[in-house]
């Protein structure tokens, strides 16, 4: 009878460091879908509200809450950005496609980058006009714009309107503007 070899090669520990490496990307990846989930809901909350153009709607929120919500806002905007075209890349990297769909798939990421291109564009010029800080997505049918604001009038509200159909072509019912004080 052969007695069981307790050496551990070296095949042993590069299996055991990518099972570790695997096991930090399921956490981070479960860490970060869990909060991108709550924004998520949190912001197809805001956009099932109906909401009249002109009109504001005022969220209540602490200073610092207000500096983490811009600047969080942003980063789950453009990390979901980035995934999707990753994915978008892969599938086109695959060669597994007819030329019809790597069209399609090329002409979805192309939209996905004038959509980021017109949303940083959007948002510098609101904060131009006067405003403290911006944050705007859009899906290209809808567009929702979230202000820091001391007060958002009828103009203001205006102002920002044309600043976005400059840029896109929205549905003024498809638009909605939100004021964070």
């Amino acid at each position: 009878m052969k007695k069981p070899s307790l050496i551990i090669g070296k095949k042993h520990i590069i299996f055991a460091c990518l099972t570790l490496i695997l096991g930090i990307a399921v956490y981070m990846n479960y860490a970060f879908s869990v909060t991108e989930d709550s924004i998520v809901q949190d912001a197809a909350a805001v956009e099932s509200k109906s909401v009249s153009y002109g009109e504001a709607e005022y969220v209540s929120m602490g200073a610092s809450d207000e500096i983490d919500y811009f600047s969080q806002a942003r980063l789950s905007r453009m990390t979901s950005r980035d995934e999707a075209v990753e994915t978008l890349s892969a599938i086109l990297g695959g060669g597994d496609l007819s030329g019809e769909e790597e069209a399609v798939y090329t002409e979805k990421a192309m939209n996905l980058t004038q959509l980021s291109e017109s949303e940083n564009k959007i948002e510098s010029l609101v904060m131009a006009q006067g405003f403290e800080d911006c944050v705007v997505y859009l899906d290209g049918e809808t567009a929702n714009i979230v202000v820091r604001s001391e007060g958002l009038s009828a103009g203001d509200a205006a102002k920002i309107k044309d600043i976005l159909l400059s840029e896109v072509t929205i549905s003024s019912e498809n638009i909605r503007i939100f004021e964070v004080k």
